[in-house]
């Protein structure tokens, strides 16, 4: 193992534009990264020696469809830094269109692989082509990486995540339990989907309907329906029998989504009450989207 390569921890922040990369580097610059923006990958290797004769441990880059002509090395090179020692995590940051078409009309700036429009162009149609074209791009890159769904989120939000998701062991697989409501859409990195909605629904008790699934009344609501201990040992159940092959599959991270109506009630219980089963077995996140962006 090369010597100067020891001990690195690198974080690649890459993903779609528009999802938040600026946001994810200053979360992670404020969290104790040396963080570098839009470094091409030729020079990524020599970049991390040099830091390393600087006494930096901890270095976050981006990288996205900026170095479009440089991604073919990308893959590779993180390959040999990893042979070589260095610890490499990378996270992609992703947001359906709809989100990202209104973010780039707010802040009126153009997306990197936009044309020049001639008379009669749509622009709306030559955005949304410029946002494929990037994710047919980087389609490989993403499938080497955990992959976070920006679309619901606030800036606190990602931010928090982003940290989470850093501070995380990547000794071994860390499970993340998520819970949404499928009015907002299912959360584009959930690697298993559960739905929860069949399932008897506080909400409609006047007096849980202002609580969540954290609160100790929706909680034993829940536990007296026998349709909801099924399912929970039935999703349980289900989780540790795939688990292994999934930390097999040399996967940093799991991403399990559970949906209700609201994601206030029912989703959040289970993400609750999953995670603190696992949580001896695995490193264990939790996240609920929407009443994180309550907060």
């Amino acid at each position: 193992m090369p010597p100067a390569l020891e001990e690195r921890e690198v974080v690649l922040v890459t993903g779609i534009s528009g999802s938040g990369k600026s946001v994810a580097l200053h979360a992670l610059e404020d969290a104790g990264y040396f963080c570098v923006d839009n470094l091409p990958p030729e020079l990524l290797r020599d970049f991390i020696r040099v830091e390393r004769g600087h006494g930096v441990r901890r270095m976050a880059i981006a990288v996205d469809v900026r170095s479009a002509n440089s991604l073919p090395v990308l893959l590779p090179t993180l390959s040999a830094l990893k042979a070589e020692g260095v610890r490499v995590r990378s996270v992609f940051l992703n947001s359906h269109t709809t989100a990202l078409v209104k973010r780039f009309s707010e802040t009126r700036r153009p997306h990197p692989l936009s044309k020049p429009l001639e008379g009669g162009d749509d622009p709306h149609r030559a955005l949304v082509d410029a946002i494929e074209l990037e994710r047919n791009l980087l389609a490989d890159l993403r499938e080497q990486s955990t992959v976070l769904d920006t679309s619901e989120l606030r800036p606190a939000q990602l931010r928090l995540w982003v940290r989470d998701l850093v501070g995380a062991t990547s000794s071994r697989l860390t499970l993340v339990f998520q819970s949404f409501a499928f009015k907002h859409g299912v959360p584009l990195d959930a690697d298993l989907v559960f739905d929860v909605r069949v399932l008897p629904n506080p909400f409609y008790l006047r007096e849980l309907r202002p609580l969540t699934g954290q609160d100790a009344p929706v909680a034993a609501y829940l536990r007296e329906q026998p349709e909801v201990l099924e399912m929970m040992s039935q999703i349980e159940a289900f989780v540790r029998r795939w688990l292994p092959a999934f930390e097999q599959d040399q996967r940093s991270y799991l991403t399990v989504a559970i949906g209700c109506t609201g994601g206030q009630h029912r989703s959040v219980f289970f993400v609750e009450t999953l995670a603190q089963r696992f949580a001896d077995q695995v490193a264990t996140l939790k996240r609920h989207r929407e009443l994180d962006a309550r907060s």
